[in-house]
């Protein structure tokens, strides 16, 4: 795509407008300061126009460039250039505890593409439902070694707050949890039994632990969420 081209498409269009009795080549002239004479021979292919006189006639229309870009070319540029969201890295106090993380809660961000974040599908806790969504931090030398291999030190986990079920996000795919046991977040996987949630690690190395979940409450209220990302630096 080319000036020139941009010009061909803005041409294409006003023709049409014109040929649907929107628009004529007088009021366009008056719309935009232009001589008849200069929009007639824009129009018959006989001039081009400045960019200056380009964005007159734009503004003039109410149009926008990505208005006059085929479909498929628009969609390519929108691929091309992923929208990025910014995921608050806290403390794992403040994951468990905090619905809104406040700026001064915020260590750093994490630049994430914002489809993979949509992508995550919820199975959420009503407790949760004002909670701020994503959350990341990171993963220290304990909850690495209690999770080897799939944890390392250093690596950042981003939590998705609104999956709170037991059940699998995938099929036959233990899912990596944010857990709270007693004051502290664990990074387990887990399971539902005889009114405890059972935490495994993946380092046998490392004991099961056993969280008692109060009677009449759901496994869900000591869920604070399914890790849906790990970004490991290298």
């Amino acid at each position: 795509m080319n000036f020139q081209d941009l010009h061909e498409l803005l041409r294409l269009e006003l023709l049409q407008r014109i040929e649907r009795g929107l628009l004529t080549g007088t009021r366009l002239a008056r719309q935009t300061g232009f001589q008849q004479a200069h929009i007639s021979n824009f129009l018959n292919r006989k001039r081009a126009l400045s960019l200056d006189g380009l964005d007159k006639v734009l503004a003039s229309q109410d149009l926008a460039i990505d208005q006059l870009l085929p479909l498929d070319f628009a969609a390519a540029a929108t691929q091309a250039q992923p929208s990025i969201e910014s995921v608050p890295v806290v403390s794992m106090t403040t994951a468990m505890h905090e619905a809104r993380i406040q700026s001064a809660a915020t260590i750093e961000n994490v630049p994430v593409a914002a489809s993979r974040l949509l992508d995550s599908r919820p199975r959420l806790n009503p407790r949760q439902a004002k909670w701020q969504r994503f959350v990341a931090i990171h993963v220290d030398a304990t909850q690495a070694a209690a999770m080897s291999p799939l944890l390392s030190p250093g690596a950042i986990a981003v939590i998705d707050r609104h999956y709170n079920s037991i059940a699998p996000y995938r099929a036959q795919q233990p899912n990596l949890y944010a857990i709270r046991h007693g004051s502290v977040l664990l990074l387990r996987h887990a399971e539902f039994d005889a009114g405890h949630l059972i935490l495994r690690p993946t380092n046998l190395a490392y004991p099961v632990q056993l969280q008692a979940v109060a009677a009449g409450a759901p496994p869900s209220d000591y869920i604070i969420g399914r890790v849906c990302m790990l970004i490991t630096e290298v």
